[in-house]
């Protein structure tokens, strides 16, 4: 009997059904309410703006503020509503998801959105605004609870369920002192199964991690990651909690780390949108470019210098790809395990250096596998292919498989020391990558290949 296959649903797909069918608005919220709000916000992209608007009717502002954290562009669709509709939504959302949205529209039309929110939800938005983007305080979120270190369990339970109304952050309770200060923070399953006589302050872990709030995010990322919590406390410098950085906040600040660390590796200076505009694209790239084309015109010169070499030995040009590929490779892989190692900010100068030398271990290791291999096919390729003697063949191959190794060996030096570098000199490591340590490694190998063949082959074994 044939087993079953499972269809997965598409629930946008039915979504946009619902919304599209003759139902009344009643049933259609019926129905959509059994479902979640990502799905729901997946189905905007698809709907007619008409569409949407009698989804904007059916919800109200808190559910609607839950599907529009799940949106990638908000803006064109706050456009779509009512002005007063459009700020009681933002106004519900959590204020690191309201800024996102604030941030896609208009100068005027922003302004316009946060006067009409109530005191409260404007001070968190300007607050979270007034950081700079690289700032841990910018990504994280007001919504929390918090409790006073000198309150008994039953007054504490009774504190938390009257902020748990306006605040759902409730996996984690964090405590104050009677300064305001922070404290340390406790579980809520601590809280739920405590004995009413137990004392308050005994749930409470007092080395319970924090971050400042102008601590850059690259600098503490690795360690929020370290602790696993499901949120961290964002203190002022007078140890006031001023948020949280929950898990889904680490999440997206990760993603846009890999997104900053892609483009650099790519050689851009910055990540590229699709709507961006020509202009904008060429000055990301140009300068990179620039800087690379007169790289590769030093390259170039140096190819043009064993000219004498190319015009006895015709030959060995055919294999000047494969040592150039393999040197980039290997430096790229070296750059990778480099820029990971350094997020490390307590790495010291002994363990550095240890890498450089293991990345060099590495990279002659591999030169002597890939070397040889190279030397015994690109012989036995030379000699019953092309019909040379069997010490030209294999001349040809053995300069081939030494170069390699050659290249490897300091393709591995490369791509460590120079992100480390730049690292020393305050300037991101990743600038250093990608594109800029391939063409540096081609001209090691061009240098490494062509020199042992004008030594070996032209000078010692004069095969020509």
């Amino acid at each position: 009997m044939e087993k079953e296959i499972f269809k997965e649903p598409n629930y946008v797909e039915e979504i946009v059904e619902i919304i599209r069918g003759n139902d009344s608005i009643q049933n259609i919220s019926e129905k959509l309410e059994q479902y979640h709000d990502n799905d729901i916000a997946g189905a905007f992209e698809i709907l007619e703006s008409e569409e949407r608007k009698k989804l904007y009717n059916i919800f109200d502002s808190e559910r609607m503020s839950e599907i529009f954290s799940y949106i990638e562009e908000p803006g064109k669709y706050i456009e779509e509503m009512d002005i007063s509709r459009a700020a009681e939504i933002i106004e519900n959302m959590d204020s690191d998801d309201a800024v996102d949205v604030l941030e896609e529209m208009e100068d005027e039309a922003r302004e316009k959105l946060v006067g009409l929110m109530d005191a409260e939800s404007s001070k968190d938005i300007n607050l979270i605004r007034s950081y700079d983007e690289d700032e841990i305080g910018s990504k994280m979120t007001t919504n929390f609870i918090q409790i006073k270190n000198n309150v008994t369990v039953k007054q504490a339970m009774k504190s938390m369920i009257s902020q748990a109304e306006e605040n759902d952050n409730i996996s984690t309770i964090y405590v104050c002192d009677e300064n305001e200060q922070y404290y340390g923070a406790l579980d809520l399953k601590d809280l739920i199964v405590a004995r009413e006589h137990t004392e308050f302050k005994s749930l409470i872990s007092t080395s319970y991690p924090y971050v400042r709030d102008h601590e850059l995010i690259s600098e503490c990322l690795e360690r929020i990651k370290d602790y696993a919590e499901d949120s961290i406390p964002v203190l002022n410098s007078e140890n006031k909690i001023l948020g949280v950085i929950t898990a889904q906040d680490i999440v997206e600040v990760i993603d846009d780390e890999m997104g900053e660390d892609y483009a650099k590796l790519a050689g851009l200076t910055a990540e590229e949108d699709i709507n961006e505009s020509l202009i904008k694209s060429m000055k990301k790239r140009l300068p990179w470019l620039i800087i690379l084309l007169l790289l590769g015109m030093v390259v170039s010169s140096v190819v043009g210098a064993f000219e004498t070499v190319v015009s006895q030995i015709a030959l060995i040009v055919c294999f000047q790809s494969l040592i150039l590929d393999m040197a980039g490779n290997v430096g790229t892989q070296s750059l990778a395990v480099t820029i990971r190692v350094l997020m490390d900010e307590q790495l010291r100068t002994g363990q550095k250096i240890k890498l450089v030398f293991k990345e060099m271990r590495v990279g002659m290791c591999n030169g002597l596998i890939l070397g040889s291999a190279a030397f015994l096919a690109i012989g036995a390729y030379i000699y019953f292919l092309k019909g040379k003697t069997l010490l030209y063949s294999f001349a040809i191959s053995g300069c081939v498989g030494i170069a390699m190794v050659v290249s490897l060996i300091i393709s591995g030096l490369v791509g460590t020391a120079v992100p480390m570098l730049f690292h020393k000199i305050k300037i991101d490591p990743a600038v250093a990558s990608g594109p800029l340590i391939t063409t540096v490694n081609d001209l090691v190998a061009v240098v490494s290949y062509y020199g042992l063949a004008w030594i070996l082959l032209i000078n010692i074994l004069k095969i020509v």
